[in-house]
């Protein structure tokens, strides 16, 4: 079966010792601007490798990556209703926590905080809406629409000029027009100075919530340090899950406390596994957040609504008119979506089984 790829927007094969120089140079170039990852085989907190990346950039259709930026505020817009309706993230996700362990526990504290009663009724969504381009119709579908530790703005911002680098550096002058703007370090971070501006006390400080071993640093930390570019006076502070169990408490108008300090972000960039919240002190942690009067991203709600099963339900005939009332923008919306089959022990997953015996290369 033949692979499909998208065209480099340079022709190649490059001339060999141009391309030993350039490769030599990119990588350089690359860790010089933060596009970098610490190593999984050989971990160091005193080294950086490049992270993967392409030598060229790729072609890809205007009109579909247009298409991409411009229904992005839809489907904030239709995540947001998802996340808070309660019957249909109840309905959708009733058998998967039956068997989903991960799933059961997020759905328990959610079940908790709704019975106890919100305390903070505003969410952060800081989210990221994938695509692959289809080969048959090149037209974009979408892989997933995530809701928690969204990554990458960071160094994809790097990877944008490090496009602009390289066409610079190879004489393609005339294809700079053609790179798009990535500002999403900036909006992403704006959005975390936002929730902190909300919240009203100008003492309290962010929360990340990092792995116990951090691979993916520099994007982590571009978000950190463009904060603080934007405003300085803004406290940050990283803690692990199991950090939080020993330091966290809520006061008693139940604010998030880290020590002596009042936090009014929380951002997650971890608790997205089980491997991240693997025993009972963590799942404390993660209850007693958002327990709190802190701003999430994500709150509970969202990191549910964040979950395949919800996708696969919102492709299902008839499911997205009780979230958006523009026969236009769900028109829009279902033409991104893809074939979605679910694998429960019902007619639909009998059919879904069937369909991959009879059709296996697909």
């Amino acid at each position: 079966m033949s692979v499909k790829r998208l065209p480099s927007c340079i022709p190649i094969p490059l001339d060999e010792k141009e391309l030993k120089e350039l490769v030599s140079k990119t990588k350089d170039w690359v860790v010089m601007h933060g596009i970098g990852i610490r190593s999984k085989t050989a971990f160091s907190e005193d080294s950086i490798n490049f992270a993967p990346y392409l030598l060229l950039p790729s072609t890809f259709p205007r009109k579909e990556f247009e298409r991409a930026v411009e229904i992005q505020t839809t489907l904030n817009e239709l995540m947001h209703r998802v996340a808070h309706n309660q019957e249909f993230l109840k309905e959708t996700l009733k058998d998967t926590i039956q068997v989903d362990e991960f799933t059961g526990s997020l759905y328990k504290i959610w079940e908790t905080v709704l019975n106890e009663g919100v305390t903070q009724k505003l969410s952060l969504g800081l989210v990221r809406s994938d695509y692959m381009l289809h080969s048959d119709t090149n037209k974009i579908k979408q892989v997933e629409y995530n809701t928690i530790s969204v990554s990458m703005a960071g160094v994809g911002n790097g990877i944008s000029l490090y496009n602009r680098f390289v066409l610079e550096e190879l004489e393609h002058f005339d294809k700079l027009q053609n790179l798009p703007e990535n500002n999403a370090l900036t909006g992403m971070t704006m959005g975390l100075l936002e929730a902190w501006k909300i919240y009203g006390d100008s003492k309290a400080a962010i929360l990340v919530i990092v792995e116990d071993v951090t691979y993916n640093i520099c994007d982590q930390r571009f978000h950190e340090f463009e904060l603080k570019r934007l405003n300085p006076r803004v406290k940050l502070m990283r803690k692990t899950l199991t950090d939080v169990h020993m330091e966290g408490s809520l006061s008693e108008n139940n604010e998030l406390m880290i020590g002596n300090t009042v936090v009014s972000v929380v951002y997650y960039r971890s608790a997205y596994t089980p491997e991240q919240i693997p025993t009972k002190k963590e799942w404390g942690s993660r209850l007693l957040i958002e327990r709190s009067q802190a701003i999430k991203c994500p709150s509970i709600q969202y990191h549910l609504a964040g979950t395949k099963k919800v996708q696969q339900a919102l492709a299902k005939p008839g499911a997205l008119e009780p979230f958006l009332s523009d026969p236009n923008k769900i028109a829009a919306v279902r033409d991104i979506f893809t074939g979605l089959f679910g694998l429960d022990f019902d007619e639909a997953g009998d059919q879904a089984i069937q369909m991959a015996l009879d059709d296996p290369e697909r």
